[in-house]
């Protein structure tokens, strides 16, 4: 058993939906992450595209159920004494795979052990463990202050509305749709005059079409200032959907930038560089208006990055005239005009 502490906390994370360039689509997903040691524990686990049971579309009873089941005010949902610590994002389904752990006291102190991969009642160790990770040690006081706070009106504000203000209307239509089907809701308006400060607050983000002139952008900041609404802008590179998601994407992400797995993007006709904190998989894909304004996509890169930082050739057909690219990882959403 471990001797030594580990620190125990909790940050807002994301699961970054988007619009892909085979012309699927995943779910936008907004949860609290356990961080250990400083660090998020799903960093961890390899390349996991995964949520925490702590997400903030839940129901606020099933919410709160998940806090107190995570303080063991309540017998373990799986045999074994077994909780779910990441689950399927996109139906939090047992079948489709989840992080399980052994969560017990030991006196004052909460420990978390025997980390493994299940998609039934019983985990096997032998064959899905996570033989690299824990046990962690947790002091008491710590561990149940942290989830404690979660029951007394910290929990995760979703924030996942969007207002569009522009002048092409079937433009930001299309936009529109695409982000509700990720399970962003999004409003079209001209501008935000009159709008109640209480809707104000229910927006994560403005996005600006490339026909709103800079009085309209400059009345609606103010509308959103009065109101006292800490609200991201997004201005729009190009009339391309996918890109404009992806922008709309990074503007939400609320997690401590310290605490992403995808930091820095660049892109020159010599390539792209990506930063990345932790191995994990990485998606570039490059976008571009031809001269009849007519949007391309191209897949770039699909594969696993280490650590540090990776430049990634790009196809200079793919590229040409108006282009960018956009990174992506499971948790974090990167964009990016090519610099010509």
């Amino acid at each position: 058993m471990c001797a030594e502490y580990a620190t125990f906390g909790l940050a807002p994370a994301m699961r970054a939906g988007g619009v892909l360039h085979d012309g699927g689509y995943q779910v936008h997903r907004d949860f609290v992450d356990f961080i250990v040691d400083g660090r998020p524990l799903l960093f961890q686990l390899s390349d996991l595209d995964a949520v925490s049971p702590l997400a903030s579309d839940v129901p606020p009873a099933i919410f709160t159920a998940q806090v107190r089941s995570l303080l063991l005010e309540s017998p373990a949902p799986l045999p074994g004494g077994r909780y779910v610590v990441y689950g399927c994002p996109e139906c939090e389904d047992l079948a489709c795979g989840a992080v399980t752990a052994v969560i017990q006291g030991d006196g004052e102190d909460v420990i978390w052990r025997d980390f493994a991969w299940q998609t039934d009642d019983h985990a096997d160790l032998e064959r899905n463990g996570y033989h690299g990770i824990g046990p962690f040690r947790f002091r008491g006081a710590e561990y149940r202050t942290a989830l404690s706070a979660l029951l007394n009106g910290s929990a995760p504000d979703p924030r996942r509305r969007v207002l569009l203000i522009g002048a092409r209307v079937a433009v930001l239509a299309k936009l529109a749709a695409a982000l509700r089907t990720i399970g962003v809701g999004a409003d079209i308006a001209h501008d935000a005059d009159g709008v109640p400060a209480e809707e104000l607050r229910g927006y994560g983000a403005v996005a600006f079409g490339h026909a709103a002139g800079e009085r309209e952008r400059a009345a609606v900041r103010r509308a959103f200032e009065r109101a006292g609404v800490p609200v991201a802008h997004v201005d729009g590179l190009a009339p391309i959907v996918p890109l404009l998601v992806a922008q709309i994407e990074h503007a939400l992400d609320r997690s401590p930038a310290d605490r992403r797995r995808l930091t820095g993007l660049t892109a020159t006709d010599a390539g792209a560089d990506v930063e990345v904190t932790s191995a994990c998989r990485v998606t570039l894909t490059a976008y571009r208006l031809d001269r009849l304004s007519r949007p391309h996509s191209h897949e770039i890169f699909d594969g696993v990055l280490d650590t540090g930082r990776h430049r990634v050739a790009l196809d200079a057909k793919a590229i040409r005239g108006r282009s960018y690219v956009v990174a992506r990882t499971s948790g974090s959403v990167l964009v990016t005009a090519v610099n010509h």
